[in-house]
């Protein structure tokens, strides 16, 4: 039933629109892996420093899990499944590891969601614009026939699960801050643990005339980025609580100058760094370090510097 969906879809998108739609679905799917993610990361640095956060932790929690059961289930692509599903596009080479779940379904949906818990008070419109766009996204990547219904279907649940559970936890930590040490311990061991698991565990070695149809190192490379995530916040928000302590600059003009300002070399990292390290590093390590080192500069490092920068600003006016 899966496999006839993509290809009612696939009927769809070449026979009636000629592909007319394709460009808008793969726009909105590249934006959700790309850029969507400074969207939370500005909450944090200019609106405010506790919903941007719950949206980064909801994130970071829901990658995080997301690669450990797309890297223990081991799904192969629908295209790989079935010959006659055809992606559009370059989806073939540009969607990378296993199908199952949806990696973009599990980055849109706790960015869009944790978007949408946030804004829902004071607006309903963009809560529900943002709830549009996580389905949306999840939408495009069956449009495109890089994953079934189930892939992403699975990859929304996540999200949902993930950002429960960090409200939870952020309740939780609002009356026992001192406890906050303990769940970043624990995050930064279990992304330890899983980087253990996803390397040493058996992967299927599927050959078809001599040669491996899917190399699973090269599935595991979104894995090690997206667990970095996990042992990359908790080093982080430690060394912002105890050194940084960042609080928004009082100067709203200040902050929305210094918080557009940060997101340049924030654009630059996402556009530029990621092959060298892979180059440098090896792609395993490479995608791992590159998730610790954008991590580590949207909560603590920027935050210090725009923190810095607002001090002189205060002393500047005072001297006058």
């Amino acid at each position: 039933m899966d496999i006839s969906y993509l290809l009612f879809l696939q009927n769809f998108r070449e026979g009636i629109l000629h592909n007319a739609l394709t460009p808008f679905m793969e726009a909105i799917s590249h934006f959700a892996v790309t850029y969507l993610i400074l969207i939370p990361v500005f909450v944090y640095w200019v609106i405010d420093k506790k919903k941007g956060l719950y949206t980064l932790v909801s994130y970071y929690l829901c990658c995080g899990i997301n690669a450990v059961v797309k890297l223990t289930a081991c799904i192969y692509r629908p295209w790989i499944r079935d010959a006659r599903v055809l992606p559009a596009g370059d989806a073939i080479t540009t969607a990378t590891g296993y199908s199952f779940p949806s990696g973009h379904s599990s980055t849109a949906g706790p960015i869009y969601g944790g978007l949408a818990v946030t804004a829902r008070r004071r607006s309903r419109l963009i809560a529900a614009l943002c709830v549009i766009m996580a389905l949306l996204t999840g939408f495009s990547r069956n449009y495109l026939g890089v994953h079934t219904p189930q892939d992403v279907l699975v990859g929304l649940a996540e999200s949902v699960l993930a950002l429960v559970a960090v409200h939870r936890i952020f309740r939780y930590l609002e009356k026992n801050p001192e406890k906050e040490n303990l769940f970043l311990l624990i995050s930064f061991i279990f992304g330890w643990l899983a980087i253990i698991y996803i390397t040493f565990k058996p992967y299927p070695m599927t050959y078809i005339g001599g040669r491996l149809l899917v190399d699973p190192q090269k599935m595991m490379n979104d894995g090690y980025g997206d667990i970095a995530l996990l042992i990359a916040f908790p080093a982080a928000r430690f060394v912002e609580r105890r050194w940084v302590k960042y609080e928004l600059p009082a100067s709203k003009l200040l902050r929305l100058f210094l918080g557009l300002i940060g997101l340049i070399p924030a654009c630059l990292m996402i556009l530029y760094m990621k092959n060298p390290l892979d180059t440098l590093l090896g792609s395993h390590w490479g995608h791992f370090t590159y998730s610790c080192i954008f991590v580590f500069f949207c909560i603590a490092l920027y935050p210090a510097i725009m923190s810095l920068l607002s001090r002189l600003a205060i002393s500047g006016q005072a001297k006058r």
